[in-house]
């Protein structure tokens, strides 16, 4: 596996515009939410900004924000 490489640096010359950051994730308790590597699972807990406890059925996990491989159903 390959990590992927540093995101581009936006240059205040470009003719193009600059890239546009995506808009955080929010999840509150109880949320459906599936994740790429553990599946679905329900939010139990949520610490503000930091990481959201999700229970995946037959174990919980800690998932660390900005939450990129989970996605609210």
């Amino acid at each position: 596996m390959t990590k992927p490489g540093a995101p581009k640096r936006y240059l205040p010359t470009s003719p193009f515009k600059a890239p546009v950051p995506p808009p955080p994730k929010h999840f509150a308790v109880g949320d459906r939410v599936t994740h790429d590597m553990y599946g679905l699972g329900r939010v139990i807990s949520i610490e503000e900004g930091i990481a959201a406890l999700v229970d995946f059925g037959s174990m919980q996990q800690r998932i660390l924000s900005p939450y990129n491989k989970m996605i609210k159903l």
